[in-house]
């Protein structure tokens, strides 16, 4: 179902867009069950010995020492973790997500006195009680890394004990109360003298082992911890290991008044004295959790009907004010405000990035036709483009200088370059960041402001996006907060974006726009003013500075920069559905339907348009245009579930859509992609103006007040959520993600949203979103905010706790196996695929050479155990009611390669051929409630022509001959060929030598090269 452009322009009118709002369908399904093992739970003894308070899925939980019924003390909003007794045993105090950010709270054993002891914008985690019980150690990001501080709970004062530039955390009071020890960084133990600050280390491990969870013996004189190590888990005491055999959780242990230690290990709750087996103390915790029932919407990709154009990406008001660049469709257009747009291009190469000059003679723009993404520039009065920049990596996200002469833009890494327009000189400014924005030039052309990430700690990766400004001429940093503890909304079209006049900037927080008075170098001159109070993106400014262009809801207005009722602007381009003429019949000599665990031999699948007709036994002489595929096996396209197709920093171009169906992937779902780009793509593929699978997809993820990736949306306030909400009905999302550090409440808001408008809902974690009622969850083991995952431990096992929780609702899980890379070692085919070479950009191919060499010269036991461990899950999951869809995380992981390492992991450790290749067809169709994943009359036409059997080798579903991607049959030399053949038009461009590092930059860790490429190429660490 589409929007149509009057309800679009009802907007215009106060009407707010949601989107298409599906009938009730069944009420939902409320399911109980009880669970006896926990992933990562951890739990804590009472000081007398007699109960265990318990977190397990987030909830806090009592029950008797010696086992038995656990009973809920607190609900799914809460969030909690790191339960602790108070020493008289009257108070269990725990952090809890319950408001967007980690708090300390408190509570009895009976579920009474329930209280928030601390608030604010920072995370306070790890509570722990000292031995007089008027005070509580913790760890918190309030000075800029994680510090051991102290909370007077009478009094409410904070005082920080241990607050260094390393990460101090986990804190464990001694027993006398004059000592706390601590985690640093991992791999150390130290301990401070709460009274004089003085400072020792206690434990050191080496780098790659991982220490947690340390606890005082009753003396004081010894830590026990938590130790990571070789693929084992193990519990340490000062320097030497006492529990072995088990896979002891990374928290810490409790010693009970005779002697013994109660911890969590292996999925369960144990006791022992050091030195004698363990005993186990079982316990049953009741779950409610709910199975969704609501009414699916499907896309469509057979109307022929047009439809507005929803994927505007980019626009730019031009100088004059009177006309607007932006990208759609797969080109660049131009269009005069009450005219008509006109395409720049026409050509089927990527586009994206337009900028006009300052004197509106000339237009920007990034495409690969040359090869790989470089800048172009258009003479708009004769119609010649000129290539501007030839260098080894991507250019783009390019912005002209006030004076025309110059032009700043990013390369896939994320480093500012400026290009001299007239020679095409090419000075790198400043190092690469994570993701940043687009960068935008000060009037005077001394300062370059863009938009890039500042962690909050470097434990955790998440943090906020602030304005940096950079220094043309010595290249040092500095960054300004747009608001306190408030990020901007996305890094990328959102802003900071320059006035011409140098006086501004423009900039998009909290989904509306704002304005804010600035000195020449962009420091701020005034508090920033809100302007609209709408959804905006994508701002840009007039020349006379007198007014902005933005975005909303899929519509174009202006508004002036003293704020006001927005103008809408007419965008009259419209798209529609592509449909392939005639009948196309496949002799295939072996089939594979996507359903039989067998093939079936000699048939005709007959096409006509997007979908199949017919599957038949083969007759001569059938009518329709013929492809021979006897020698073949004709199987159902590939599906894979998450992946990020516009994500930025790996500059794919034109490459991406072409590589993913040469290697047999019809269809992708996207759950977080900047969401004009995502309509721009899915609009693009499905009317035929750029070539590549199927495509479902969200825009950007939901987050809280906290983000990592430059296509998260922060939200603070609970009005916020709703404009978000509205964004994404007009948008038309095929799903709805909620990202890592969004609230609970919220979350549940989401999913509620969700399936009033019958759209998926996914997230990073199982619980308590299932209590919600949501649909899936992406990952084995996600990136958490607690830096632990619940559905997955370190080393890889899942305990049946999750497989019950899974099972019970039917919910999806989307693997994304990272660790599949290491089948490299043994077999390279896919590293020198010609597909893989000609498709890859050289740098992406350079990553995946190196990670190929990781796997062929380093040991891989523990990697390959982790991988057996979490298909092992797998296999019980489709042995139950849950569902398994391929997914990769791609780009993250390598573009297509991983989606066939994926199945053959699956393979190598024991799933079926047939098993593995329907966690990539047929069950994500069945999941879409789409005609994907099968060859049967009816389904639509996304077929592989393979050249060997996949059901009796998984590698064989590589060997892709031809494909057909919604009725239209490619080869893969077709596919190919447009970067076989393009060369570069410019000479290199010559390059100017970099400003030597300031010393001013020296303080942003973040910047760190390897950190910055780790962050590209990583996913889903807990920590």
């Amino acid at each position: 179902m589409t929007v149509s452009r009057r309800a679009f322009l009802a907007g215009v009118a106060g009407t707010t867009v949601l989107g298409p709002v599906i009938p009730e369908a069944a009420a939902a399904a409320t399911r109980r069950t009880g669970v006896d093992q926990g992933t990562d739970m951890g739990v804590r003894l009472s000081p007398d010995g007699r109960r265990i308070a318990m977190d397990l899925v987030g909830v806090l939980w009592v029950l008797p020492a010696s086992g038995g019924p656990a009973r809920r003390l607190t609900g799914d909003l809460f969030d909690i973790a790191w339960p602790a007794w108070s020493p008289d045993g009257g108070t269990i105090a725990f952090s809890s997500y319950r408001t967007g950010t980690f708090d300390l709270w408190a509570i009895r054993p009976d579920g009474s006195a329930l209280r928030r002891l601390t608030s604010g914008p920072y995370d306070h985690r790890e509570p722990c009680f000292a031995p007089t019980g008027d005070r509580l150690a913790f760890s918190s990001d309030l000075s800029g890394s994680y510090g051991i501080h102290v909370l007077d709970l009478e009094s409410g004062a904070i005082t920080a004990v241990a607050d260094s530039a390393a990460e101090e955390y986990e804190p464990a009071w001694s027993p006398d109360g004059r000592r706390i020890a601590f985690v640093v960084a991992n791999t150390r133990i130290d301990v401070v003298d709460v009274t004089t600050g003085g400072r020792s280390t206690a434990v050191t491990v080496p780098a790659g082992q991982v220490i947690h969870g340390p606890a005082w013996t009753p003396d004081g004189s010894g830590l026990t911890y938590q130790l990571t190590l070789d693929g084992r888990s193990e519990l340490w005491l000062s320097g030497r290991p006492v529990i072995t055999g088990e896979e002891v959780f990374p928290f810490p242990v409790t010693w009970s008044p005779a002697g013994e230690v109660v911890y969590a290990a292996s999925g369960g709750i144990r006791r022992r004295k050091l030195g004698f087996p363990a005993a186990k103390i079982g316990f049953v915790a009741p779950l409610a959790l709910t199975t969704p029932r609501y009414r699916k919407r499907g896309r469509d990709f057979e109307s022929r009907t047009p439809k507005p154009v929803l994927g505007i990406g980019s626009p730019v008001l031009s100088p004059d004010g009177g006309s607007i660049a932006f990208r759609a469709l797969n080109d660049i257009w131009t269009m005069r405000i009450g005219g008509s747009p006109r395409p720049l291009t026409r050509d089927h190469w990527w586009k994206s990035d337009p900028a006009w000059s300052p004197d509106g003679r000339y237009l920007s723009y990034s495409t690969d036709r040359g090869g790989k993404l470089d800048i172009w520039v258009r003479d708009l009065t004769t119609g010649a483009d000129r290539q501007l920049t030839a260098v080894p990596n991507a250019a783009v996200s390019g912005s002209w200088s006030r004076d025309g002469s110059h032009l700043a833009f990013l390369d896939q890494t994320g480093a500012l370059h400026t290009v001299e327009v007239a020679t095409g000189a090419v000075r790198q400014l400043f190092t690469a960041t994570f993701e940043p924005g687009r960068p935008s030039w000060s009037a005077d052309g001394r300062t370059i402001a863009l938009a890039a990430v500042v962690p909050y700690s470097a434990r955790f990766r998440e943090g906020l996006s602030k304005i940096l400004l950079v220094d043309t001429t010595t290249g040092a940093g500095r960054y300004v907060d747009p608001l306190p503890h408030r990020s901007l909304q996305t890094r990328g079209d959102d802003g900071p974006v320059w006035s011409p006049d140098g006086r501004k900037l423009a900039f998009v927080l909290a989904s509306t726009l704002w304005v804010v008075e600035v000195h020449p170098d962009g420091q701020f001159a005034g508090t920033p003013r809100q302007i609209t109070h709408e959804v905006t993106d994508a701002p840009s400014w007039s020349g006379d500075s007198r007014r902005l262009l933005y975005l909303h809801n899929g519509l174009l207005r202006t508004v002036s920069v003293d704020g006001g009722r927005p103008s809408a602007v007419p965008m009259p381009l419209t798209w529609a559905n592509t449909r392939p003429r005639g009948r196309t019949v496949i002799h295939a000599g072996r089939m594979w339907d996507g359903a039989r665990r067998e093939l079936v031999r000699d048939v005709d699948i007959v096409v006509e348009g997007h979908r199949i007709t017919a599957v038949e036994p083969h007759r001569p002489g059938r009518d329709g245009r013929p492809v021979d595929a006897r020698d073949a096996v004709v199987a159902p396209g590939l599906i894979d579930m998450h992946h990020h197709r516009e994500m930025q920093g790996y500059s794919y171009g034109a490459r991406q859509g072409r590589l993913w169906l040469s290697l047999g992937i019809t269809t992708t779902r996207s759950p977080g992609s900047p969401a004009y780009h995502m309509v721009e793509e899915r609009e693009s593929i499905q009317s035929g103006a750029r070539i590549g699978p199927r495509y479902f997809a969200t825009g950007e993820a939901i987050d809280g007040s906290r983000i990592f990736y430059n296509f998260m949306r922060p939200t603070y306030e609970p009005g916020q959520l709703a404009l978000e909400l509205s964004r994404a009905g007009a948008l038309d999302y095929d799903l709805m993600k909620a990202y890592v550090r969004l609230a609970p409440e919220r979350q549940r808001q989401v999913i509620q949203w969700a399936h009033r408008h019958g759209i998926h809902a996914t997230s990073h974690y199982h619980y308590p979103a299932f209590a919600f009622g949501g649909d899936g969850q992406e990952h084995v083991g996600a990136t958490s905010r607690f830096g632990f995952s619940r559905t997955v431990t370190a080393l890889g096992t899942v305990y049946e706790d999750v497989t019950r929780i899974f099972s019970a609702t039917g919910a999806s899980r989307t693997p994304t196996l990272f660790g599949a890379t290491t089948l490299l070692a043994e077999d390279d085919s896919l590293l020198t695929d010609v597909r893989v070479r000609t498709l890859y950009p050289s740098w992406e191919y350079a990553n995946l050479q190196a990670i190929a060499a990781t796997a062929r010269t380093t040991d891989q036991t523990v990697s390959r155990q982790n991988l057996a461990r979490q298909v092992a899950h797998l296999i019980r999951l489709m042995q139950g009611d849950a569902r398994v869809i391929t997914g990769t995380d791609s780009p993250i992981s390598p573009n297509a390669v991983s989606t066939h390492l994926n199945l053959r992991a699956m393979v190598a450790y024991g799933m079926t051929p047939f098993d593995a290749l329907s966690t990539a067809t047929r069950i994500p169709g069945e999941f879409l409630e789409e005609p994907l994943g099968r060859i049967a009359p009816g389904c639509y036409a996304d077929l592989v022509v393979l050249g060997g059997d996949p059901l009796t080798d998984i590698k064989q579903a590589a060997n892709v001959r031809q494909v057909m991607a919604a009725g239209v049959l490619h080869t893969v030399d077709g596919l190919l060929e447009p970067f076989v053949t393009a060369r570069q038009v410019a000479v290199a461009s010559p390059l100017l030598a970099s400003p030597e590092p300031h010393p001013a930059n020296a303080r942003y860790w973040w910047h760190d090269p390897h950190y910055v490429q780790e962050s590209r190429h990583a996913c889903c660490n807990d920590s």
